[in-house]
Formats: structure tokens, sequence, C-alpha cells
């Protein structure tokens, strides 16, 4: 069991489940105290009159109530598993959707501090100690308690003396496990860290694994795994040898117990005896004694299951409770809603600074103006700016008001949603779902037709490709498109892009794995079926961009030129030295 202002409310969601569950589980610690006194009974009669016709009747009635109460026992622990164990099932899920919920809302800094491997290790082993904690944690819990109390309260009705002599070694336990606790609590801390590292870095070999092979690292990434294999296997070793030495001295514990109940026990039967009955206990009580004492060692190693397993809860709730607690960044304030955004983009005096490096422009004094329906192309050096000016037509930072406008309106104060839905964009890493063709291309409305998909497939001239693969449209790609090259991939992430007919649309160097046939049929496709709408298109070589309506040359996060390609020529010292480089480029393919 574990509380924290996440999981609070799945107590009261959940409440009949617990409430049901736990009292089932006391129903059947109650009736499983019957067995310790129906057998000591069963005892005394067979020592005191023997196996004789008059103590048939009564030993069968006792055999009887064995039976019922397996019985009761059998369907009781039925119902707390379906109760408990149920719902722990479904906190997890909640909890899973409320993680997921929020990570789709963190800003782009935090996926840029924060590893993928790390956050997937609290989608697995975080959330499945939060399962069990509520799960097998409250069973144990409820368990040990009412077990151990009523045991307890049967023990000092038989024989007072004897119970107080036991508790001595229960209470020194206690004490031992409540400083065992804190020191497993921190010992799992450093083996989750582990286990995150080391998944993160499994990720990381999984995803770039073409590159490993490639360059011949196999080895190289072996040996380096393995140290973190190791460090993964040195902090589980340090914790389990912390968790041994609690269930030692559980064990101990259990020794001392039946050694005391034996000698103690022994001595009280041979008094009684001796004095014929009048003190002591008889042979039928200490066989009842020892069954509850029997039944007073689960709720101890219960009582030890949980501790540890509080630990090592509290430890990942609050690992979840951080991703949870993450601030929200990007989210929508004092917004308007116009009826329908047209497309017209302008920067006014935008500066733009990274996050996690505010001393840092990127972009610095930028001034242009894009009429709505518009073709606009952006150049420029690699790490010049031209990938981070389209990503502030997004919405993934925050970007100060009046600086950058959308049809007039402050892009601060428009909705987010409609803002992106406003736009359609081909990235620049082509990124592409572990799923399958048509899914990909239909990612913004899974509904879609087929005829849509083909004609996106058709603007973005991919049809004939995947028509060529024996499952079509249905083919599988492969995680991030691995299946495919990198031309089918930049083509099929256009037709994504392309097929939701956006006002605004964004391709990030989208056609530099393409022929150029084929870059001339998008580009063509491009004029022909988006008059009307504004794209920007990013590219590397000028003869992409010389022929659209205007041009955007970047230079070290400042726009250098915005013209036509005749006046970026005369205006700008960057385009003119790409335009002689790629012609230069050109003159030498021809010899």
């Amino acid at each position: 069991m574990v509380f924290g202002k996440y999981v609070n409310k799945f107590y009261k969601k959940y409440f009949w489940h617990f409430f049901f569950g736990i009292l089932t589980v006391i129903f059947v610690d109650y009736i499983q105290l019957f067995i310790p006194a129906i057998t000591g009974r069963i005892i005394d009669s067979i020592t005191n009159g023997g196996i004789s016709e008059g103590n048939w009747q009564f030993l069968i009635e006792q055999i009887i109530y064995i039976a019922l109460v397996g019985l009761g026992m059998f369907v009781g622990r039925f119902l707390w598993r379906i109760c408990i164990f149920g719902e722990a099932v479904l906190v997890q899920s909640d909890l899973r959707f409320d993680m997921f919920e929020k990570t789709e809302k963190l800003s782009q800094r935090y996926y840029k501090v924060n590893k993928t491997g790390a956050i997937l290790s609290y989608f697995s082993n975080d959330l499945e100690t939060i399962e069990e904690s509520f799960g097998f944690g409250i069973v144990q819990m409820i368990d040990g308690v009412f077990l151990l109390v009523m045991s307890l309260i049967k023990m000092f009705k038989l024989q007072g003396v004897l119970t107080l002599l036991l508790l001595i070694p229960v209470v020194l336990l206690g004490l031992c496990a409540f400083f065992v606790d804190k020191l497993m609590e921190k010992k799992y801390e450093k083996r989750q860290k582990a286990f995150e590292d080391m998944s993160d870095y499994a990720q990381e070999n999984f995803t770039g694994i073409r590159v490993i092979k490639a360059f011949v690292k196999e080895r190289k990434e072996l040996k380096q795994f393995a140290k973190e294999a190791k460090k993964n296997k040195d902090t589980n070793i340090e914790y389990v040898k912390v968790s041994s030495l609690l269930e030692v001295l559980f064990d101990a514990l259990i020794y001392v117990i039946f050694g005391i109940i034996l000698l103690g026990g022994s001595y009280l039967v041979y008094l009684n005896i001796k004095s014929s009955g009048v003190e002591g206990i008889t042979i039928g009580s200490l066989i009842e004694f020892i069954g509850y004492a029997d039944t007073l060692i689960w709720p101890i190693f219960a009582l030890a299951g949980t501790i540890n397993l509080i630990a090592r809860a509290r430890t990942s709730l609050k690992r979840i409770s951080n991703l949870l607690d993450e601030k929200v960044e990007i989210v929508d304030d004092k917004v308007v809603c116009p009826t329908d955004l047209k497309g017209e983009i302008e920067f006014k005096n935008f500066n733009f600074a990274y996050p996690d490096d505010e001393n840092t422009l990127i972009l610095k004094d930028v001034n242009i103006k894009i009429k709505a329906g518009e073709t606009i192309g952006i150049v420029g050096k690699i790490g010049s700016g031209k990938s981070t000016l389209v990503n502030m037509l997004f919405r993934l930072y925050n970007v100060e008001d009046n600086t950058l406008f959308i049809d007039g309106y402050d892009i601060m104060h428009l909705p987010i949603r409609m803002v992106r839905d406003t736009i359609g964009y081909c990235p620049q890493d082509n990124f592409l779902f572990s799923d399958s063709i048509r899914n990909n291309i239909a990612f913004s409305n899974p509904d879609m037709s087929l005829e849509e998909v083909e004609k996106a497939a058709e603007f973005a001239d991919v049809r004939s490709n995947i028509e060529e693969f024996k499952d079509k449209y249905e083919t599988l790609i492969g995680e991030k498109g691995v299946s495919l090259s990198g031309g089918q991939k930049q083509r099929i992430s256009i037709a994504r892009a392309i097929v939701k007919d956006p006002k605004i649309l964004v391709l990030d160097d989208s056609v530099s794995a393409v022929d150029v046939k084929t870059e001339e049929t998008i580009l063509h496709n491009i004029q022909k079926d988006r008059k009307g709408k504004t794209t920007i298109l990013i590219a590397s070589r000028v003869s992409t961009v010389k022929a659209l309506d205007k041009i955007i040359v970047m230079n070290d996060g400042k726009v250098e030129a915005f013209g036509t390609h005749e006046e970026c020529l005369k205006n700008s010292k960057t385009y003119t030295r790409m335009v002689e480089l790629q012609s230069l480029e050109k003159e030498m393919e021809g010899e």
C-alpha cells in the first residue's frame, strides 16, 4: 500500500473493490483460525478417550467443520483475488494513461533533457511496482496485520505468559525492520537508476543498429553495454543483500518462536500431566497453540514483504511523480478563436533562444511577412536557423508576445490545436511509425478513404513504388520505416503532410533524398495543387527554390535576404555563393 497525490484518488475511485476485497481477506483470516482449535479438540479427544465408537461421531463432525472452513477459504481467496488484484490492474492502467497523457503535453525541452529509455522505465518497472503495491501489497498488509492480531488474541487466551515471551523477538524484529526499510529504499532507488541507464543505452543501440554495423563497432558497443549491465548487476546485488538480511532476520525469529513454544509448551504439558489437569495446558491445547504460532509465521513474512514492497513502491512513485509534476509549458492563454485561418505569416522583430540556453540567440531580429497562398523557399548554411524558423509555427516553444502572427493574430493567443491543425508538416528526419503505409499516410485522419491516400501518394510521386510492394498500402514498414529507402520515407512523409490539405504546408528539406526528376514532379504538383495555400519549402539546393514566389536566405540566425531569385542574387552574398558553388558542381558532373 502506497500513498501520494497521484495515487490517493484511486482509493476513492475503486473504494468498493478495496472494501469487498479487504472484507473477504479478513473473513478468510477469521475462519482460518478455526482449524487449530478444531485440531486441538480432536487431539484432546483422542488423548483422553482414545478412538472409540463414542468418539467417531465427534471426530466426523470436526472433520466436516475443517472441510467447510477449507471451502470458505477457497471461495474467499478467489473473491479477494478478483477484487484486489483486479483493482491493482485498473490502477496501473489509469496511472499509465495519466503518465502518457502528461508526456504528450510536455515540451521539447523535457525530451531534450530526459532520454527515451529513462522515460520508458517509468512505464515498465516503476508501474509494475505500483501495481504490485496496490495488489499483493494490500493483501500482505491486511492479511499480515489481522491474522497477526487475531492469532495473538487466541494465543493469549490459551497461554498468556508463553505469548508474552514470543512477543520479545517480534518487537526486536520490528525495530530492525524499521531501519532496514530506510536502507532498502535507498538501495532500490539506485537499482532503478541503474536499470534506467542500461535500458536507455540498449534502446539507443537498437535505434542505431545500422550505423553500428556499418562502422563495425559491435564489439565496442558490446563492451560498453557490459559495463552498464555490470553496474545494473552490482546495484541489484547490493539490494538483494539488504533484502536477504531482512529475510534472515525473519527466519531467525521463526526458529526462536518455535524454540520458545517447544521449550515452554513442553514444560506446561508436563505440569498438566503432573498436576492431573490442574496446572499447565493439555497436549491438544499445545497443538492448538502451535497451530496459531504456525499461522503467525505468514503474517510475519507478509509484514516483512510489505516493508520491502513499500520501500520499492515509494521509490517508484517518487520517480513517476517527478514526471507528473513536470510543468506543462505550452498552454493556451488568453485565446482568441477566429473562424478560419488562411495562412498569412508574419515575424516582427522576432528573437528566439532555446529554453536550456537562453543566452544564445538562434534567431535574431527576424522581420518577414508571407502572404497567404505564397510558395516560399528557405535556404542557408547548415545551422543557420532554417528549421528553427519554421518550428516556431507549431507552438513547440513559447515565444514573446506580438512577435509572430498568423493572419494577424498573435500565435501566443491562438488555440494550439487550431494552429497545428492548420499546418501540414514533413519533418527533416522523415519519422514514420511502425505501421502500414496506409496508416502512416492517413495519420491525421484514420477514417480516410483509400482513394484519398492514393491521391496523396500520387502527389508525392511515391504511388508507383508503393504498388510494387506485395501488400501495397498495407505493407508494414518496420520501426521508423526501416524497410524503406531514404527517398521513399521522404515521399511517404510528404504524402502524410499533404493529405491534410492544410492551409500552411511546411516541407523541411523533404526532397534531399530524391532524384532530380522526382523533385521536379513534386515541385510541379505543389505549384499545381497548392494554389491559394501557403507552402514553405526548406531546401539545400538552389534549384529546388529558384522558381518559387519568394526565397528566405538565412545566415547565422538572421534573414539575410527575402525576395525573388533575382532579388536574392542581388542582395545576398550567401545566396550568390550557393548559386555559384552549385553551378560549379553541375559543370563538374557534366564533365
